[in-house]
């Protein structure tokens, strides 16, 4: 039978009794990334696949008028908890991503980070992101990359139906770049990122949870080791290897002026 990720497996992980603060974000690496190349102040963003929307909320504190779409009311309710207090003007919305219910030409920016992997059919969604992004306007994507031991771990896992999401891919840099030519927008910029902690001690932390034992989150045993390899890190992700051995890749894709 093959695998698939369905809406039941994310009501079910966004339904765990589960602190928030308890679940790894993405190191802020959106509203990083972005703010590193495009300026959003007073710009319509749309995060697609939002869960708890922490990264529109993120890019609201830049500027930003964010739209948060889910189509899980799990998630949907999370992310209305967690932002209360942060942006009372934050959109969220249920809906589709195959059928995004926005007029066409509507946004500055369309972003999603841990989403696109796991569709077996990619197209309807990219080709809805891409629709409803202004002229001249942003596609950001985010997904797991190929070369790196996440992606071994994953296909074990997800061969005896263990993984959360029930089924996920991956690209490589070149895959995803042609990928959005073959759909008409213009890749310009690319970045790979590493977790921090490391996907060993996640693993480990979330083992043993399930046995009572809690691990901090994020441990710093000796700072002036942790503060070299946060360095080391940095500068292997801002080089060339980044992108090819990292386990996240992002790729920035301008849509044309012109249709």
């Amino acid at each position: 039978m093959a695998r698939t990720s369905e809406r039941s497996h994310w009501d079910k992980f966004w339904e765990r009794e589960r602190n928030l603060s308890e679940i790894y974000d993405n190191d802020d690496r959106i509203r990083v990334e972005v703010r590193k190349r495009l300026n959003l102040k007073d710009r319509i963003t749309l995060e697609v696949g939002a869960a708890t929307a922490r990264d529109s909320v993120a890019l609201s504190e830049d500027g930003a008028l964010p739209v948060a779409l889910d189509y899980s009311h799990a998630a949907l309710k999370l992310a209305r908890e967690a932002s209360l207090d942060k942006n009372e003007s934050l959109m969220l919305v249920c809906g589709d991503a195959n059928e995004l219910p926005f007029k066409t030409n509507t946004f500055d920016l369309v972003f999603h980070q841990g989403v696109m992997e796991h569709f077996k059919n990619t197209d309807p969604m990219t080709d809805e992101c891409i629709r409803v992004t202004k002229p001249g306007g942003n596609l950001l994507v985010d997904v797991p990359q190929t070369f790196h031991i996440y992606t071994v771990i994953k296909k074990s896992m997800i061969a005896i139906n263990a993984w959360f999401a029930g089924w996920e891919t991956q690209y490589t840099e070149r895959q995803l770049s042609n990928y959005l030519c073959q759909h008409g927008v213009k890749p310009w910029s690319v970045y790979g990122r590493y977790f921090a902690p490391s996907l060993a001690y996640r693993i480990t932390r979330e083992v043993l949870m399930k046995i009572g034992i809690k691990l901090p989150m994020r441990p710093v045993l000796i700072p002036p080791i942790h503060r070299l390899r946060a360095k080391i890190r940095t500068v292997v992700e801002q080089s060339w290897l980044g992108p090819k051995t990292a386990v996240i890749i992002g790729i920035f894709a301008r849509k044309p002026e012109k249709q």
